[in-house]
């Protein structure tokens, strides 16, 4: 399964509520992409996602397609974020590519400099939401 992103993307009634305050106190400038994210959702109850769609906290394993390489990472709050550990905030442009993509989309997104980045989401390894977790 190899496809693009261009599908709607879906969200979390809980995930939904708390970005959207999360841009409404933020000071960042770059949330343009998540408001749009935020507006053009498909937001359905936690209990009800698909367990294929990255939700908060949803750890995944991306593969880059320059050159195979993977690794893993989980889009968090920016208090948690450690991209260093893999936790992207869903404020970066990285976070708010994951957000609500599905395995075997490709996402892409402007690095800080201007270059398309893209990466191929190869598996979900834990969705709270798949394991009863509905409040992370």
């Amino acid at each position: 399964m190899n496809r693009t992103a261009t599908a709607l993307r879906v969200l979390t009634e809980l995930d939904h509520v708390r970005i959207d305050r999360l841009l409404s106190r933020s000071q960042q400038a770059s949330g343009e992409a998540l408001h749009s994210l935020l507006d053009d959702a498909d937001i359905v109850p936690n209990r009800e996602v698909p367990a294929d769609v990255v939700t908060m906290y949803t750890q995944i394993r991306v593969e880059d397609p320059r050159d195979g390489s993977q690794r893993k990472l989980a889009v968090c709050y920016p208090e948690d974020a450690d991209p260093a550990s893999g936790f992207v905030s869903v404020l970066s442009p990285i976070g708010t590519a994951l957000l609500g993509r599905r395995i075997g989309e490709t996402v892409e997104w402007s690095a800080p400099g201007g270059a398309i980045q893209r990466l191929r989401i190869v598996e979900l390894l834990f969705q709270p939401e798949a394991s009863g977790d509905y409040t992370l």
